[in-house]
């Protein structure tokens, strides 16, 4: 397994530096010369063209320039600074964006694929009665919509004609003023408390998982292990001076992570049913049914196990997909994430922030595949063996 793990991880590398090259070509290939957007004033003298260009480095060979390139995004991830918010450092102005969508996007996708996964499993199941024709309605519907025009339609209704949630944003202006916290410093204990609970859930399920061989005494304690978790989260919360501004962020968090839910959700549930239908025809669910195994562990360890291969590939292509398409979401909802410092960017020609912007979203991805590589080892051993 470490072997497997180590390999894919050299991919990677290899794959982040040829990224990185191609996005240094496609910006020499642009027409025109970047020293022109700040030398275009007439009344700047040639002189002051010939220091820009060599601060900038263009008067060097391009294969030194992609050098630089490359080694100003290994070590350290030094991006420049920002034309548009000098003397603000691009990696400052990224970094502090990218928590809020990797939030935003990361929750939906969790709650959509779980959501969906549980659906499509069941609808498989209970082939041909009416609560399958109902969610198969409902998914195509959510499948096909138009994702722009539906994510306003929810803004307008939650928002604008329910007033139950925001029109947009991060926070409400009027509860921090004179708050003694920073939102950025209140969104990182968040993600830290569900880092925390995600990781000692997990290290539970593990530890569970070895100790009992009894499929419903395991169910039962990962929903004990769980809950519990849930309920130290919610008086560690409930106790500390942070509470009314954490809720604050939640509370504008509910509008996009339910539109975004609601869309990928459909997806996952129609791929889902389909491979569960495909799985159900093999010949060793006829042969566990022979034997006399209960349904409900047919249809959850034997066919859902296998039937979740494909999924895991869609929603690792989602995870890539998602915060790279962030741009409508975070438009839309006036969320202050990566996506809408990539299009601020590309509006203020801030050639470095949009560079490190689609640097970042590649990072991203690679090591969404890495995880989807990873997951399918230990759902399938034989892509193990064959790595």
């Amino acid at each position: 397994m470490v072997k497997y793990i180590a390999k894919r991880f050299g991919q990677i590398f290899i794959l982040f530096y040829v990224f990185l090259a191609l996005l240094f070509l496609l910006l020499d290939l642009q027409p025109g010369d970047i020293s022109q957007q700040f030398v275009g004033n007439p009344n700047i003298p040639p002189e002051a063209k010939v220091i820009m260009v060599r601060q900038l480095g263009l008067d060097q060979p391009k294969i030194v320039q992609l050098g630089h390139h490359l080694w100003n995004y290994s070590f350290g991830m030094d991006m420049g600074v920002s034309w548009s918010s000098y003397p603000r450092e691009v990696a400052d102005i990224l970094f502090t964006a990218l928590p809020r969508t990797v939030f935003l996007f990361l929750t939906a996708t969790v709650l959509s694929f779980w959501l969906g996964f549980y659906t499509g499993k069941l609808v498989a199941w209970r082939r041909g009665t009416v609560v399958e024709k109902s969610v198969m309605v409902t998914s195509i519907f959510f499948w096909t919509v138009f994702y722009p025009w539906f994510a306003i339609l929810m803004l307008w209704f939650f928002a604008s004609q329910l007033g139950w949630f925001p029109i947009g944003k991060f926070i409400t202006v009027e509860t921090w003023i004179g708050s003694p916290f920073s939102a950025d410093s209140v969104f990182i204990l968040m993600l830290t408390s569900i880092a925390a609970v995600t990781l000692v859930y997990g290290i539970l399920r593990l530890v569970i998982d070895r100790s009992t061989d009894d499929p419903r005494s395991r169910q039962n304690l990962h929903r004990i292990a769980l809950w519990s978790l849930i309920a130290v989260a919610t008086v560690f919360w409930a106790f500390n001076s942070r509470r009314t501004y954490a809720m604050d962020i939640l509370w504008h968090t509910v509008v996009p992570v339910l539109t975004l839910t609601l869309v990928n959700f459909a997806g996952t549930t129609l791929l889902t049913r389909s491979s569960m239908l495909e799985t159900l025809r093999e010949d060793y669910i006829l042969t566990a049914r022979a034997k006399g195994v209960p349904e409900s562990t047919i249809r959850d360890r034997h066919a859902a196990r296998n039937a979740m291969l494909p999924v895991t590939t869609s929603l690792v292509l989602q995870l890539a997909v998602v915060i790279a398409g962030g741009v409508i979401t975070e438009q839309i909802f006036s969320w202050p994430g990566l996506g809408r410092a990539l299009l601020g960017a590309i509006t203020a020609e801030d050639i470095p922030v949009a560079m490190g912007a689609l640097a970042l979203i590649g990072v991203l991805s690679l090591l969404a595949h890495l995880v989807a590589d990873i997951t399918y080892a230990f759902l399938d051993p034989r892509i193990r063996v064959q790595g």
